[in-house]
Protein backbone atom coordinates (compact mmCIF):
# COMPACT_ATOMS: atom_id res chain seq x y z
CA UNK A 1 0.00 0.00 0.00
CA UNK A 2 0.98 3.87 -0.03
CA UNK A 3 3.07 4.63 2.24
CA UNK A 4 5.38 8.10 3.13
CA UNK A 5 7.80 7.79 6.18
CA UNK A 6 9.00 11.28 7.54
CA UNK A 7 12.58 11.25 9.14
CA UNK A 8 15.49 13.42 9.64
CA UNK A 9 13.99 15.90 12.66
CA UNK A 10 15.51 16.71 16.12
CA UNK A 11 16.61 19.62 18.40
CA UNK A 12 18.36 22.61 16.61
CA UNK A 13 19.43 26.24 17.78
CA UNK A 14 18.22 28.78 16.09
CA UNK A 15 20.25 29.16 12.79
CA UNK A 16 20.81 25.73 12.35
CA UNK A 17 20.12 23.18 9.69
CA UNK A 18 17.88 20.00 9.07
CA UNK A 19 17.48 17.99 6.54
CA UNK A 20 13.96 16.04 6.44
CA UNK A 21 13.53 12.95 4.13
CA UNK A 22 10.17 11.64 3.14
CA UNK A 23 10.33 8.02 1.83
CA UNK A 24 7.51 6.49 -0.50
CA UNK A 25 6.60 3.30 -1.25
CA UNK A 26 3.75 1.60 -2.97
CA UNK A 27 3.69 4.08 -5.68
CA UNK A 28 5.71 5.34 -9.00
CA UNK A 29 6.25 8.63 -7.50
CA UNK A 30 7.88 10.10 -10.64
CA UNK A 31 4.09 10.69 -11.48
CA UNK A 32 3.31 12.42 -8.84
CA UNK A 33 4.01 15.75 -6.45
CA UNK A 34 4.69 15.41 -2.64
CA UNK A 35 4.22 18.14 -0.39
CA UNK A 36 5.68 19.06 2.88
CA UNK A 37 3.59 20.68 5.64
CA UNK A 38 3.89 21.42 9.49
CA UNK A 39 1.72 22.07 12.71
CA UNK A 40 2.29 23.94 15.64
CA UNK A 41 1.30 23.78 18.64
CA UNK A 42 -2.30 25.00 19.01
CA UNK A 43 -2.09 26.27 15.37
CA UNK A 44 -3.64 24.72 11.85
CA UNK A 45 -1.33 22.57 9.91
CA UNK A 46 0.09 24.61 6.93
CA UNK A 47 1.68 24.21 3.69
CA UNK A 48 5.72 24.64 3.60
CA UNK A 49 6.22 23.39 0.17
CA UNK A 50 5.54 21.41 -2.47
CA UNK A 51 7.68 19.62 -5.90
CA UNK A 52 5.78 18.46 -8.55
CA UNK A 53 6.44 15.35 -11.05
CA UNK A 54 8.26 17.68 -13.09
CA UNK A 55 10.26 18.91 -10.35
CA UNK A 56 8.58 22.21 -10.35
CA UNK A 57 9.13 23.89 -6.70
CA UNK A 58 6.74 26.23 -4.58
CA UNK A 59 7.09 27.74 -0.85
CA UNK A 60 5.14 29.39 1.26
CA UNK A 61 6.25 33.12 1.98
CA UNK A 62 7.58 32.76 5.59
CA UNK A 63 10.07 29.59 4.48
CA UNK A 64 11.26 31.00 0.94
CA UNK A 65 15.01 31.43 0.64
CA UNK A 66 15.85 29.13 3.74
CA UNK A 67 14.23 25.86 2.54
CA UNK A 68 14.72 23.65 -0.39
CA UNK A 69 12.76 20.68 -1.82
CA UNK A 70 14.00 18.27 -4.21
CA UNK A 71 13.47 14.71 -5.07
CA UNK A 72 15.08 11.81 -6.15
CA UNK A 73 12.47 9.27 -7.87
CA UNK A 74 15.45 6.82 -8.13
CA UNK A 75 15.43 6.17 -4.44
CA UNK A 76 11.59 7.03 -4.10
CA UNK A 77 12.77 9.96 -1.64
CA UNK A 78 11.22 13.61 -1.56
CA UNK A 79 13.57 16.02 1.18
CA UNK A 80 13.19 19.36 2.53
CA UNK A 81 16.78 20.97 3.49
CA UNK A 82 15.65 23.65 5.94
CA UNK A 83 18.56 26.58 6.65
CA UNK A 84 18.72 29.38 8.85
CA UNK A 85 16.35 28.05 11.10
CA UNK A 86 14.29 29.48 13.76
CA UNK A 87 11.93 29.06 16.86
CA UNK A 88 8.49 29.78 14.63
CA UNK A 89 10.00 26.85 12.20
CA UNK A 90 9.06 24.60 15.22
CA UNK A 91 6.41 21.73 14.67
CA UNK A 92 5.76 18.46 13.15
CA UNK A 93 6.51 18.32 9.82
CA UNK A 94 4.44 16.06 7.70
CA UNK A 95 4.57 15.28 3.93
CA UNK A 96 1.88 13.87 1.56
CA UNK A 97 1.19 13.58 -1.89
CA UNK A 98 -1.07 14.34 -4.45
CA UNK A 99 -1.63 14.30 -8.66
CA UNK A 100 -0.39 18.00 -8.66
CA UNK A 101 0.72 21.13 -5.83
CA UNK A 102 -2.27 22.66 -6.60
CA UNK A 103 -3.85 23.95 -3.05
CA UNK A 104 -0.30 22.41 -0.88
CA UNK A 105 -0.86 26.10 0.92
CA UNK A 106 -3.81 23.70 3.09
CA UNK A 107 -3.24 20.46 2.09
CA UNK A 108 -6.32 20.00 0.38
CA UNK A 109 -6.64 16.57 -1.47
CA UNK A 110 -3.51 15.34 0.09
CA UNK A 111 -3.53 12.34 1.17
CA UNK A 112 -1.35 9.10 2.05
CA UNK A 113 0.23 11.51 4.70
CA UNK A 114 2.95 10.10 7.12
CA UNK A 115 3.68 10.11 10.73
CA UNK A 116 5.53 13.13 10.96
CA UNK A 117 8.69 14.23 12.62
CA UNK A 118 9.34 16.98 15.47
CA UNK A 119 11.52 20.01 14.46
CA UNK A 120 12.21 21.84 17.62
CA UNK A 121 13.99 25.43 17.51
CA UNK A 122 15.62 25.97 20.49
CA UNK A 123 18.62 27.80 22.25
Amino acid sequence: QVQLVESGGGLVQPGGSLRLSCATSGFTLDYYAIGWFRQAPGKEREGVSCISSSASTYYAGSVKGRFTISRDNAKNTVYLQMYSLKPEDTGVYYCATKRFCSDYVDGSGFGSWGQGTQVTVSS
